[in-house]
Parts: C-alpha cells; sequence; structure tokens
C-alpha cells in the first residue's frame, strides 16, 4: 500500500474520549487523521502510525484503517505499482479482498483472516487493487513493519498465511498474526521480537490478554469503540500502552474487531518518507531516484523489478522537500 502523505500534516479527524476516572500514566491516545491513499482514484484512510509524538510501536512503525468501503459505488482500493526499502508490509481484511502483485512474481489474494506479508529489503515494487467480482465491502488495515540493521538490506521476500494459530480467552477469540501470544506462534517471519494479533470481543464483555512485560503494546480498533487501560478508542485512533505490563484489558459495548501490536522498543532512529524506511537523507534520494529511472524506462534497473502482471501505470515519486530528510526517534518528548 502507498503512503501518499510525504509531508504529514497534524489534523487530527478522529480519535476517543479520554476517561477521567483515571488514565494510566503510561498510556497515550494517538487519534488518526484523513489521508487519500493511492493515486487519482484515491480512497481515504484514518492514519494513527506515526503520529506528531510517537512514532512507533516496537517495530510497528505506519497504520492505517480503511473502510467498510462499498466498493460496489467505487473503485475500492486502486493502487498502483509502487516501491518499497525497509519495511515489511502486513495486509490483514476484515471485510472483502485485495489482490497483491508484486516484482517478484508473486500473485495472491487475501481475504479475512488470511495475512499478506511483504518483506521489502532492499527494495520491491508492487500493487494492491481490489479485483473484479470482490465482496460489496471492504474493511482492513495495512501495516509497515520497520526492519532492523540486520537485516533491512536484505532480499525481498513475499509469503501468505491461509492458517493462522487461534485460541480464545474469556470474551474474545483471538488469532496471531505475527509472532507468538498466548502460547501459539504465528508462521510469519519476523525480524525484530514483536507480537501483532487480532482480538475479536463479543459484545457487552471484557477480555483479558496475557503480553510480555518487556513489549510495549497499542490497541488499534477497526471497526467499533472499545474501552482500555482509562482511555476510550474509536475505529481507526491507537491506544499506546507502554512495557511492563503482563495483561492487556479491553471491554466493548458491541462485537467488535481490533488489533493488538507490540514488540521490545526500537532502538534505531528512522526517516520515513513516501513508501521508503531508511536511515538518513541520501539513502532516500537514491531510493527515489533509482525509482524514478525505472518507472520511466531510463534504466533497467534490478532494485525494484517492474510489476509486469499489473498493467497499470506505476506511481511517481512525489518531489522531495527542500530541507533535509532527518531521522527521528521512536517517540518525541513533550
Amino acid at each position: 500500500m502507498s503512503n501518499v502523505e510525504p509531508h504529514p500534516t497534524e489534523q487530527r479527524v478522529c480519535g476517543g474520549e479520554v476517561d477521567r476516572t483515571g488514565p494510566e500514566p503510561d498510556t497515550e491516545l494517538l487519534e488518526a487523521r484523513e489521508v487519500p491513499l493511492g493515486g487519482p482514484r484515491a480512497m481515504l484512510v484514518h492514519r494513527a502510525l506515526p503520529g506528531r509524538n510517537r512514532r512507533m510501536v516496537g517495530a510497528w512503525c505506519f497504520a492505517d484503517v480503511y473502510g467498510p468501503t462499498d466498493v460496489t459505488v467505487g473503485a475500492g482500493m486502486q493502487v498502483p505499482p509502487h516501491p518499497h526499502i525497509g519495511l515489511q508490509t502486513v495486509s490483514w481484511l476484515v471485510q472483502g479482498s485485495v489482490h497483491h502483485l508484486d516484482g517478484l512474481g508473486s500473485d495472491q489474494m487475501v481475504h479475512p483472516g488470511q495475512l499478506n506479508l511483504m518483506t521489502a529489503g532492499h527494495g520491491i515494487a508492487h500493487s494492491e487493487r481490489t479485483p473484479s467480482g470482490a465482496p460489496g465491502l471492504l474493511h482492513g488495515a495495512q501495516l509497515w513493519v520497520a526492519l532492523p540493521a540486520d537485516t533491512r538490506e536484505g532480499a525481498a521476500h513475499f509469503e501468505h498465511h491461509a492458517d493462522l494459530p487461534e485460541f480464545t480467552v474469556p470474551g474474545a477469540r483471538v488469532t496471531v498474526i505475527m509472532g507468538e501470544l498466548g502460547g501459539h506462534r504465528s508462521p510469519a517471519r519476523t525480524h525484530t521480537p514483536l507480537v501483532g494479533a487480532e482480538i475479536i470481543v463479543q459484545a457487552g464483555q471484557s477480555a483479558h490478554l496475557p503480553v510480555d512485560p518487556a513489549f510495549e503494546h497499542g490497541l488499534l480498533p477497526l471497526d467499533g469503540p472499545v474501552r482500555a487501560h482509562g482511555h476510550r478508542v474509536v475505529p481507526g485512533s491507537l491506544l499506546y500502552l507502554g512495557a511492563g505490563r503482563e495483561g492487556v484489558r479491553v471491554h466493548a459495548d458491541e462485537r467488535t474487531h481490533l488489533l493488538l501490536l507490540g514488540g521490545e522498543p526500537f532502538r534505531e532512529d528512522l526517516v520515513m518518507w513516501w513508501n521508503f524506511v531508511g536511515r538518513d537523507h541520501e539513502e532516500i534520494v537514491r531510493a527515489r531516484t533509482q525509482w524514478e529511472e525505472q518507472r520511466d524506462g531510463r534504466t533497467e534497473g534490478t532494485r525494484f523489478p517492474p510489476v509486469t502482471a499489473d498493467g497499470g501505470e506505476a506511481l511517481p515519486a512525489p518531489e522531495l522537500p527542500n530541507a533535509r530528510l532527518r531521522p527521528r526517534p521512536r517517540h518525541r518528548e513533550s
């Protein structure tokens, strides 16, 4: 999925209400902003990560929630071929279907409860589109995981997992998307200690999940508000929960899907610009130049093999800002 927000604004369009009965000091509500996704037929998404002050939860560095969108009256998701470096893309659906194509030759549909995981490494290009004949509603999340220094220049890779581990706790059903939770481990490839899980909380129920106290966590509701650790969190916003806790608790008045994202705090400062996750200005400039030269046919470089099966015109990179891009830490102190 393309990050078409090269210069993020701080406009907040959805969020939550702080419950003044006593929020914990190591919590932070990251309200989402509305961002257009994917070129001239853009679909609006709600983006909670990166936020103004908190940019990461573990290695998770990007979180979009989209839909539910009626694809019978619009184009749905139509994200043409575009590049990535230095990250993994995690595609997760609640409703609908999305067709993934990439420069490795991967051709994979993803449906609710299944995982599409693409590791960009040194570089890859892909497209994501709502296929013809798709179900009427499209609803899901697109997430990025930053790759650490020792693997971020590795070879690109794609994997699809249709059978992920599931378990139940009182009040909820859990699917482990990445990492390990409750003694259940996902087969998905990870490069830092992290966890990603979908939690379906039943109407009027509260659920408690044991978590790794070495991890910080985030709760990202997808289709209904939840109350957790002193906050009311609406869909698209993210509640940050600091490390040191052994459990996460959440309550939903209606049946609700939410994502639990977590991991060891990521200690490397990042430069995030467009679809690239790097470490300095020069690295981003090189990647942009190589993409533009390959996109318009000036070179036949191998960093971003073309997505020939897509047939659509690749997305041009936005112009770089006049100022140098600076590495930023995972959290900016107030």
